[in-house]
């Protein structure tokens, strides 16, 4: 199993920026990939960004690609989401995502085996 926890979630004003942490723990961390996923009240939780194995590989939801960055550290065991320019509509629950699974679409949630609690980021206009 892994363990994931989430930190660096606040309130910030629009414009502002954030970045979040995601802690593993458990198994070898370099054997998934890792993906952030949202969800807003009322909606459904949605992709944001995900990450190979390596690191060599990002891939972004169209609705923050420029603002956010997805990078991990693999000696620290750790998953990392830069936000920029943030806007109002990027408020949600962000949660961290652990994959086995090798190639494939990361942008799909049932993919992914482990989740993380999640910590809240709310943008004020």
């Amino acid at each position: 199993q892994v363990q994931l926890v989430e930190s660096g979630g606040g309130l910030v004003q629009a414009g502002g920026s954030l970045r979040l942490s995601c802690a593993a723990s458990g198994r070898t961390f370099r054997n998934y990939a890792m993906g952030w996923f949202r969800q807003a009240p009322g909606k459904e939780r949605e992709f944001v960004a995900a990450i190979s194995r390596s690191g060599g590989s990002t891939y972004y939801a169209d609705s923050i690609k420029g603002r956010f960055t997805i990078s991990r550290d693999n000696a620290k065991n750790a998953v990392y989401l830069e936000m920029n320019s943030l806007k109002p509509e990027d408020t949600a629950v962000y949660s961290c995502a652990a994959d086995e699974g090798i190639g494939g679409d990361y942008t799909t949630k049932r993919r992914y085996d482990y989740w993380g609690q999640g910590t809240q980021v709310t943008v004020s206009s």
